[in-house]
């Protein structure tokens, strides 16, 4: 597993911060591809490979290609997960937006925003998980339940006040 360390804020800029949860995904995702698909795609192309001529075999290309999208991914994860740095929650964030806390935001209208504070790797495909790096994140960090953050949108700035910050997810 990556490196467990406390963070602080001059440390989540790195763009190499990951929740241990985010850190588990990636690791399960590589898991997955190295003992499960790349085998099954790999009798896949040793049986086509049997049928003979190649050239105008589909099952034989489209496996080969396959192998080629998965031989990527299990290099680029394991690259990645080498480079990540896994951040614990530590006693001491406990009523403060930072790394991993789930943050409830309230506007001026009371329009509710809810999000948890994770690294870049995390947000894909996920809702209302946003990178570290985002405008609103950094806003937020260090701040308390309370607290108003101010956060610059291309139309305007918005105020927002912190409802709650927790970090369990609500």
């Amino acid at each position: 597993m990556g490196k467990l360390f406390h963070l602080t804020f001059e440390g989540l800029m790195d763009t190499n911060v990951i929740t241990p949860e985010g850190y588990a995904e990636l690791q399960q995702e590589l898991d997955e591809l190295w003992r499960k698909e790349r085998p099954e795609v790999t009798r896949k192309v040793q049986w086509a490979a049997s049928l003979g001529d190649r050239s105008e075999n589909a099952d034989y290309q489209y496996n080969k290609k396959r192998l080629r999208e998965i031989d990527r991914r299990v290099r680029f994860l394991r690259n990645r997960l080498s480079k990540l740095r896994v951040v614990e929650y530590s006693p001491v964030q406990e009523g403060k937006a930072f790394f991993g806390a789930w943050v409830t935001l309230v506007d001026e209208d009371d329009n509710e925003l809810t999000f948890r504070i994770v690294g870049p790797d995390e947000i894909y495909g996920k809702n209302n998980y946003v990178s570290v790096h985002a405008p609103v994140v950094k806003a937020c960090l260090g701040k308390s339940e309370g607290d108003e953050i101010r956060v610059r949108t291309p139309e305007s700035t918005k105020l927002w006040e912190i409802d709650r910050i927790c970090y369990q997810q609500p």
